[in-house]
């Protein structure tokens, strides 16, 4: 299948590309342990608060990080991974895994905003239609979103959350084995979006015996306690961001509160290392000047060493025509402005977008 695609075979030897994911792409080589793996090998004790438990392995997984050495933790009780997937199911009784915070008790099926009331994936395959370096990309589609995007181009999986089929961690795991073994980069959990799954997710990770890059495809929406369980367990975060003015999510997307809860998932993110990152920007007719461009300054600035897609495929999809704003593509000059952004401010962008 790589025929297809000759610029994933060249990806690695791009020099943007090569100094923005150096260790995401020795794991994919098969030269490094992926982070998950690492996590089952840092050892905690536990303690009355188990956050704090988890801050001291996040530590000592960051200090292995950086000085390239394997994590020890010699006499802990639990390993790292454990503990998340412990706190992940607690969170999933008293459901905040995103900015929603819901509250609603996901183990006993009930909804929140999202609607998932157990873990679906809708498919699953060899994606070749992802970024050069991610593809071809072992992608896995969860069912159902906690976003209502009236232009959303998926849709048929976003907002059906009983759609695909029902899946336990261990059917999980197997998914993610059998994808690397087919040859795939990685392991892309997406949607939809995964973030109501993060339970299933974590404890899938503890039956996955294969040595895999996760990647993060989401948006981004999810809540500080979210974030943490994902640090030390993603490899290569792949997120939207989609507006810069939070009056154009609510009116477009039904979201509150949405660039400052990016922003700071992006530096939390960003921060913790390897801080590999390729963020996605939708360029949306009509939205240049009050998203796109604050949104490449904001990169530029804050997170320089990110990959950015600057992407030009928006089509109205799914309830754009109810919206003139969003009812057309992009125009030439509307892309060519955000091309040029992105050039002015020296992101690296031209070895991802597309």
């Amino acid at each position: 299948m790589w025929f297809l695609r000759p610029d994933c075979l060249s990806a690695f030897e791009d020099e943007e590309i090569r100094s923005s994911l150096s260790r995401y792409i020795e794991v994919v080589e098969g030269r490094k342990y992926p982070l998950f793996k690492l996590s089952k090998l840092v050892r905690v004790d536990l303690k009355d608060d188990p956050w704090e438990a988890h801050e001291e392995g996040l530590s000592i997984l960051k200090e292995a990080l950086g000085s390239g050495s394997m994590p020890r933790g010699d006499g802990g009780q639990v390993s790292l991974l454990d503990l998340k997937a412990y706190l992940s199911l607690e969170i999933a009784k008293n459901c905040r895994f995103c900015e929603w915070r819901c509250g609603v008790n996901r183990i006993e099926g009930e909804r929140g905003v999202c609607r998932v009331r157990e873990t679906r994936v809708s498919s699953h395959f060899i994606h070749m239609g992802e970024e050069p370096p991610v593809s071809p990309s072992g992608t896995i589609f969860f069912s159902g979103c906690n976003f209502r995007c009236l232009y959303c181009q998926n849709w048929d999986i976003s907002q059906f959350p009983e759609s695909g089929r029902s899946v336990t961690s261990q059917e999980l795991a197997k998914m993610m084995d059998d994808l690397r073994r087919n040859g795939v980069r990685n392991v892309n959990l997406v949607g939809g979006e995964p973030t109501p799954n993060i339970h299933t997710i974590m404890i899938s990770l503890r039956y996955a015996s294969e040595n895999f890059p996760v990647i993060w495809n989401s948006n981004m929406y999810l809540s500080e306690e979210g974030m943490k369980l994902l640090l030390g367990v993603v490899d290569l975060w792949l997120p939207d961001f989609k507006y810069w003015d939070d009056e154009c999510a609510r009116r477009l997307s039904g979201i509150a509160n949405y660039s400052e809860t990016v922003r700071r998932n992006l530096l939390l993110a960003y921060e913790f290392p390897p801080g590999e990152i390729i963020v996605r920007h939708l360029v949306l007719p009509n939205h240049v000047n009050c998203c796109t461009r604050p949104i490449l300054e904001w990169i530029a600035t804050n997170i320089p060493r990110a990959l950015v897609n600057v992407m030009d495929q928006y089509r109205p999809e799914y309830r754009a025509s109810e919206v003139p704003e969003v009812s057309r593509r992009p125009s030439h000059s509307e892309l060519r402005e955000a091309f040029e952004t992105a050039e002015r401010l020296k992101l690296r962008w031209r070895s991802v977008s597309r």
